[in-house]
């Protein structure tokens, strides 16, 4: 088990912001493929952005998210962040860090739930 904890959900107004925080111990934080992942009540596991180690400086996002949400890094605190933006009702869900692609291990997850 890869002990990653995430923080910063919480309750939002549409329209609204959060930046979720994950940071990661007991590996080498730095040289890994870092995503966040969401999952919904009553659905699958959604992948919503990776970022690659600095040195390759690439992120990518789901369709869903684009233009709204930032992923980043800051290595020296084996940090991921996510910017979230724009918020909407859909955007609701539990948020996962995990290390590697969409299928790597996880934390425990942050609820965010988007309401008015």
């Amino acid at each position: 088990e890869v002990p990653l904890v995430e923080s910063g959900g919480g309750l939002v107004q549409p329209g609204g912001s959060l930046r979720l925080s994950c940071v990661g111990s007991g590996f080498a934080f730095s040289s890994y493929v870092m995503s966040w992942v969401r999952q919904a009540p009553g659905k699958g596991l959604e992948w919503v952005a990776s970022i690659y180690p600095t040195n390759v400086g690439y992120q990518n996002y789901a369709d869903s998210v684009k233009g709204r949400f930032t992923i980043s890094r800051e290595d020296a605190k084996k940090t991921l962040y996510l910017q979230m933006t724009s918020l909407k009702a859909e955007d609701s869900a539990v948020y996962y860090c995990s290390r590697g692609g969409p299928n790597g291990s996880r934390g425990q997850g942050t609820q965010v739930t988007v309401s008015s």
